[in-house]
């Protein structure tokens, strides 16, 4: 069905109050994520360094990504385990930890809530892991090792090419209760509770079949946002990497895709290349996206 635009243009006076309230956060997002995506769209087929005009070179640089750059590969298979181990471990611990909490009392819930938040809030967070695996024989974990005797030496955890990405994704894990953690919680206080009653009636025994039957597919905006916010944790992973492995990490252990985006960025100042590496990501971030939503919008209608 066509609708003209003198109808389209009726109705959008109708509702300009709702336009109106959406209007700030359109034109953030627009500043800040739609013209940045486009403009590294088109730097990323120049050649760039901020220094010198850029020189258009069409697809060389993505060229140069899939076939020439062999840390890029490196970057992506260290991206990829850590994606595939924190993101479904932590979002299942959000998910499990939520529905923990909302049991208790509001005022036991609100505290353990701001419990488990803190960590996602606290850069000193870093510090304190920094001291647990310290590589001398003062570092918690080697302190306690060698005076167990597992080991005679203390261990390198975050000079170790074998260590530090398995450290890094535990410290990952246990930051990782942070905005998913919270949408469950509002999505747990917010499902009906004559639903329960409903259940009951049709068979529904214990708290597993009422989480799996109830709770999950009425919580399907929840589920989405947590999924969303989880996936771009997990793929834009840079900061706890640079602080705990250091940059560059040994052997490049530790190299992720957006460390790999900061170092031709920031350090090498090869901006177009930098830019295509950011629009592969961007495009791989988005494909994961959508097939995860079209997982979660399925079962949420079931």
């Amino acid at each position: 069905m066509i609708v003209s635009s003198g109808t389209t243009w009726q109705k959008m006076k109708k509702n300009a109050d709702c336009y109106l309230m959406v209007l700030p956060f359109a034109l953030l997002f627009i500043t800040f994520v739609v013209l940045p995506v486009i403009g590294a769209a088109f730097i990323s087929l120049t050649d760039y360094n901020m220094l010198e005009t850029p020189s258009f070179v069409g697809l060389d640089n993505y060229l140069r990504v899939f076939l020439e750059d062999n840390d890029f590969i490196t970057a992506v298979r260290n991206t990829l385990v850590f994606a595939v181990v924190t993101g479904p471990l932590s979002y299942i611990a959000c998910l499990i930890f939520a529905w923990l909490i909302n049991e208790l009392g509001r005022h036991a819930r609100a505290v353990l809530t701001t419990i488990f938040y803190l960590p996602t809030m606290s850069a000193s967070m870093y510090v304190i892991w920094t001291f647990i695996f310290s590589g001398d024989q003062y570092g918690f974990i080697n302190s306690m090792l060698m005076s167990m005797r597992l080991v005679d030496e203390p261990v390198q955890w975050l000079t170790d090419a074998n260590t530090v990405l398995p450290v890094i994704m535990l410290v990952q894990l246990w930051m990782s209760l942070g905005t998913s953690f919270l949408s469950f919680i509002a999505g747990l206080q917010n499902v009906d509770r004559t639903l329960y009653e409903a259940a009951a009636v049709d068979g529904v025994r214990n708290r597993w079949q009422e989480l799996f039957y109830i709770t999950l597919p009425s919580m399907g905006p929840q589920l989405l946002f947590g999924a969303v916010m989880q996936i771009s944790a997990s793929f834009s992973v840079s900061s706890i990497c640079i602080t705990l492995a250091g940059f560059p990490s040994t052997d490049n252990a530790a190299l992720t895709i957006v460390t790999h985006i900061m170092d031709y960025g920031n350090m090498r100042m090869e901006l177009g290349y930098a830019s295509a590496l950011s629009v592969v990501l961007f495009a791989f971030v988005l494909l994961v996206n959508n097939i995860v939503q079209k997982v979660i919008h399925k079962y949420a209608a079931t």
